[in-house]
């Protein structure tokens, strides 16, 4: 049977909690394999999974029990290797790229903020900024509303000018988070979000960023700001150089496009 990997921690990482399940139905239970100086976190890989909730919410479990007692790699859901002497393999092969990892992600969690407009109010911001538009605006109302070009035209212009204020407020947004966090990475892109950002934080830090989120949500009240965390730092473990293929521990809940869509619900709060 094939092997998950759920993370990777350091060799002297406390044991497990005893009886700790994970993903599958019934749930597999969980178990370390030590190679090099590291440890992976495995279980059993069930026939077909999928990134159902329910073993979803089985992953970051297991993660968050690891990682409540020390630095953990955690690998994207459904993160599977041939057996577990492929696992074994891989920590040895990359020994040395995942110690430096766990060193530089010791201490530090992962806050992911998503940014999108409150309608109304980027509408309102839109037109307060633009002389332009406020003319065409009230030009096509003394005209009884305006010939069907006139509100083409407006209408093209509102499109415009909030895409723009999009970009704008995306930017805005990592320029006042960026200097409360050691790093940033851009998750990916949605229709639902102008921002999809995750923010690698010093955990004694924590307090001091979720501050500058609010002082965003009060300073910018045409954004609709939402944090979540703190989490395994997803997206700063790194995978390392490229491997042989017959060496590898990847994906086989879905495609590449498929695996970014489910770990970016995993930065979404998962209940049962």
């Amino acid at each position: 049977m094939s092997t998950y990997v759920y993370g990777i921690t350091a060799g002297s990482h406390p044991s497990l909690p005893e009886g700790m399940d994970g993903v599958g139905d019934p749930p597999c239970p969980v178990r370390v394999i030590q190679e090099s100086g590291l440890a992976a976190v495995v279980s059993d890989a069930p026939e077909g999974l999928r990134p159902k909730r329910k073993d979803l919410l089985a992953h970051q479990n297991v993660l968050a029990e690891v990682g409540a007692a020390g630095p953990v790699l955690p690998m994207r859901f459904g993160s599977i290797a041939t057996d577990d002497a492929t696992v074994a393999g891989v920590l040895a092969e990359r020994a040395n790229h995942y110690k430096e990892r766990l060193d530089a992600l010791a201490g530090k969690v992962e806050y992911n903020v998503k940014a999108s407009h409150e309608e109304e109010a980027v509408l309102h911001r839109v037109m307060a900024e633009n002389p332009e538009l406020r003319a065409l605006t009230e030009a096509n109302r003394q005209a009884g509303g305006g010939s069907y070009q006139q509100k083409l035209k407006l209408g093209e212009m509102v499109v415009a000018a909030v895409k723009s204020r999009e970009a704008e407020d995306a930017a805005e947004l990592q320029h006042v988070l960026e200097p409360v966090a050691d790093a940033v990475s851009a998750g990916p892109e949605s229709s639902g979000w102008l921002a999809n950002l995750s923010f690698l934080v010093v955990r004694e830090s924590a307090e001091m960023f979720l501050t500058a989120v609010e002082q965003v949500r009060k300073s910018h009240p045409h954004l609709d700001v939402r944090v979540n965390g703190p989490l395994p730092p997803y997206s700063f473990v790194d995978p390392g150089p490229s491997e042989p293929a017959d060496n590898t521990i990847g994906s086989d809940a879905g495609t590449d496009a498929e695996v970014d869509r489910i770990q970016d619900r995993m930065q979404e709060p998962v209940q049962e």
